[in-house]
Order: structure tokens, then sequence, then C-alpha cells
């Protein structure tokens, strides 16, 4: 159960800050040996983060007409992802990007590139989101689907490179986060359903309520940070986590 406990700690903390929590949930589970660690807990665990946006966005949910035209533009974005990522798992590719040499690169890779485009003092708002952008932001987002580019961070880097503000940059990646993280839901809950062993299906429940309690607790402090401070802090950690998994993995 600790190991359940921890990994929903980390899975709640990095979901929707640009540092990739697939990521971490596996770094962790490498150096802790860790057995809980697989892809449908994985699934439970982003469960919990689906549940805790939807209530932290549950008022523009309610108000769907209003933001309909929002919604619409994030459902396109979320297009090119769910079907490759469903090729990905039916394939079984999924499994092969789960190493210690790619998530270094990624992560080092992507924390550069997170860092450049927040150079900028953009200022364009959610409201300004067209179907351009929708499309780059939802093409560019399928490069998340490998551990260590983060889906946060890859929208947020999009974000701010095409002119939106780093808090407007960041509810895209929330936004975007609901209907990708809402089908992940469904394939799990199918998974833990037809799972006949009743100690997986207890597991996997805790598994998804402290993620969600921890995602939601990062949801509302993340928004608050980056109101005040930039991301070099997420830069300065991905760079270093990176550079140490590289050293770690061809020493």
């Amino acid at each position: 159960m600790l190991e359940i406990v921890v990994l929903s700690l980390i899975q709640g903390v990095t979901e929707f800050i640009p540092v990739s929590s697939s990521s971490h949930l596996i770094i962790i589970s490498e150096f802790l040996k860790f057995t809980k660690e697989n892809l449908l807990t994985n699934i439970s665990l982003h469960i919990g983060s689906f549940i805790a946006v939807v209530i932290f966005f549950r008022n523009e949910i309610n108000n769907f007409i209003k933001y309909k035209r929002i919604f619409f533009l994030i459902l396109i974005s979320s297009i090119p992802i769910l079907g490759l990522g469903f090729f990905l798992v039916k394939l079984e590719i999924i499994n092969y990007l789960r190493g210690i040499k790619i998530i270094g690169w990624t992560t080092l890779i992507f924390g550069i590139l997170l860092f450049i485009s927040d150079k900028f003092e953009n200022t364009k708002k959610i409201e300004n989101l067209n179907l351009k952008y929708s499309i780059i932001i939802g093409l560019f987002h399928t490069f998340s689907l490998i551990p260590g580019v983060s889906r946060s961070g890859i929208a947020i880097t999009l974000g701010r490179f095409l002119g939106f503000s780093r808090v407007d940059a960041a509810k895209i990646s929330f936004l975007l986060s609901i209907p990708v993280l809402f089908v992940v839901s469904l394939y799990g809950l199918y998974n833990l359903h037809i799972t006949e062993n009743v100690n997986i299906k207890e597991i996997n429940f805790v598994a998804i309520i402290l993620s969600g309690f921890f995602s939601y607790i990062t949801i509302v402090f993340f928004l608050k940070f980056i109101k005040r401070f930039n991301l070099i802090l997420f830069v300065i950690y991905r760079i270093i986590l990176g550079s140490f998994l590289l050293y770690y993995a061809y020493l």
C-alpha cells in the first residue's frame, strides 16, 4: 500500500506541471524497485487526475454553451494523440518507450524547448484559441505519448510559442487533458472491470482516490504559482534530472 501512496503522490504532483508524470512513475519505480507500477496502475493513477481536472473546471463544463467553441477546439486538438495513442497501445509499442535512456533525452530536450518558449512575453488569452492553433497544438501534443516529454509541458510550450500568456497556456493544457484522460479512464475502468483479481481492483481504486486528491491540490497551487513566477524552476529541474538519467543510463 505504501507503494500506491507514493505513486499516487508522484502522479498527482507531476501530471499538471511540465515535468511528465509517466516518466516520474517509471523512474521512481525503477530506483525504488517498486512492483506495483505497471501500465494498468499508471492508467488508474491518470483516472484520478481526470477526476481532479473535471472537478476543478466544473463551472466551465457546466457552462458548456458559453464555452462550446473552446471545448470544440480542445476536442480537435485531442484527436491526434487519441488516434496515435490507440495504435501504440494496441501494437504494444508504448511499452518500448518507457526506457530510462529515452526518458533522459526527452526530459532534457523538451525542458530546453520549454525554456526557450517561456522567454517571450506573450499576452494572448484562451479566447484567442482558433482552429489553426488547435491543430498545431494537437499535432505536437502527440509527442507526450513518449514518457519524459510531458503532456502539460508540450502543451504549455506550444501555447507559449503561439503567443499565449503563461496562465492561459497552462489552462489550455489543463482543458486538453480532459478528453485525453477521459478516454484513458474509460480504457482503465474497462480493464479493471474484466480483472478478476479483487486485490488488484482494490489497489487501483485506492490509487484513483489518492491521485485525484493530490492532482487537485497541484492544479490549484500551480495556477497560483505561474501567476507570479516564470517556468525556469521546472526547466532547471528537467535539465538536472535529464542529465542525471543520461549519466545513469550510459554509465
